[in-house]
């Protein structure tokens, strides 16, 4: 009788567990990976790509980087909360032999009263739980970019990445790379000839810009 229980409250917890998984932020992006993945899964030893719309929109990133194989999760409007909620899911599975992140400029967007040390914070974490499976495979981070649509919110961005860059380099393994002053003019007003009409996401002229300083961290 007492194994029936314990098999009875397994099974409950099980449900609830799937119940409140579904009822997640994203999971139905999270399934479309995994159900990729149980088609066919990635080799090992790529470099996975993984974070927000910057990466998801970024869809040849292939063939900016031909000689790299990539693999990409990133998902659109995503923030570091939700990178820390999947790891499990779109991170650790890989066994990638580098992991390229862009994340954090949703996490102001959704909350423009965040500080950036506690945005830095939730990075950090990101950071430790991939360190606790990996602990030699490099680490990027590519800053939060400016963009017309959250000039409001730049100099958060600006600051966020300052305290993520301090970091990195105090940890063995890891590149920042600044995509951030690199989307500037000289006069450090922003340059508008780079984003869709959206005024968020980047074109092609974007994205050159974006290879030209990742790709020198990437590794073969």
């Amino acid at each position: 009788m007492k194994i029936k229980n314990i098999l009875l409250l397994f099974f409950i917890a099980c449900f609830h567990f799937l119940q409140a998984q579904q009822q997640a932020p994203f999971w139905n992006e999270i399934l479309n990976f995994k159900k990729g993945d149980s088609i066919d899964f990635p080799k090992p030893n790529q470099i996975l790509f993984v974070g927000s719309s910057s990466f998801t929109s970024w869809t040849d990133v292939q063939d900016y980087f031909p000689h790299y194989p990539i693999i990409n999760r990133g998902f659109g409007g995503s923030s570091l909360p939700d990178l820390i909620r999947y790891a499990s899911e779109i991170i650790l599975p890989y066994h990638p032999k580098q992991i390229v992140i862009y994340c954090g400029e949703n996490d102001f967007a959704i909350d423009g009263n965040l500080s950036p040390q506690t945005v830095a914070d939730r990075f950090f974490t990101l950071f430790s739980i991939i360190r606790k499976k990996y602990k030699k495979i490099p680490v990027v981070y590519v800053s939060m970019k400016p963009s017309p649509s959250r000039q409001q919110l730049m100099p958060k961005f600006d600051a966020a990445n300052n305290l993520i860059k301090v970091f990195l380099k105090k940890n063995k393994k890891t590149a920042f790379i600044d995509v951030y002053h690199a989307m500037l003019n000289k006069d450090g007003a922003l340059r508008n000839d780079i984003f869709l009409k959206d005024n968020l996401h980047m074109n092609p002229a974007g994205y050159k810009i974006w290879q030209k300083l990742i790709q020198p961290f990437l590794k073969k």
